[in-house]
């Protein structure tokens, strides 16, 4: 903080002219300095710099705020990046469960078949087999 302009030989010179004697004006006027010597009052300088730093710190302010301002809209970016990334990857997930289902069901569907044709077969088999017993069968009675 600066000190407060104070030109005690014009306040001498004020008290005398008021009509006080020499030797009070001067006591008058050394206490009035010293009084202005321990006060810590602000001058319009410190002001004036108070307001100067004050605007730096608001230019700051500002800088930061177009920073923050540009790396959340980076970061929102990068968001909606990632979530096309997931959903694409979500949709290629499912259009391979959907075609390991169709793959399974057509599977499934096979092994139906081979099980019918199988036991068509067995079928067959077993039914020739009884005739053939059926057959051997009539001989034997033939012969006895």
């Amino acid at each position: 903080m600066g000190q407060v302009a104070f030109d005690t030989q014009e306040f001498v010179e004020t008290l005398e002219n008021a009509g006080l004697p020499k030797d009070q004006a001067r006591a008058i006027s050394i206490a009035v300095r010293k009084s202005h010597e321990v006060a810590d009052v602000a001058t319009k300088a410190d002001i004036v710099e108070v307001k100067h730093e004050i605007a730096e710190v608001n230019r700051n302010v500002a800088d930061v705020r177009k920073d923050l301002s540009a790396e959340i809209a980076n970061v929102r970016h990068e968001i909606a990046d990632v979530r096309k990334d997931i959903e694409h990857r979500f949709e290629k997930v499912e259009t391979q469960i959907v075609d390991s289902r169709k793959d399974t069901a057509a599977q499934i569907a096979l092994l139906r078949k081979d099980v019918e044709s199988i036991s068509t077969w067995l079928l067959i088999k077993m039914a020739g087999m009884m005739a053939a017993i059926v057959g051997i069968a009539t001989a034997i009675m033939k012969f006895l």
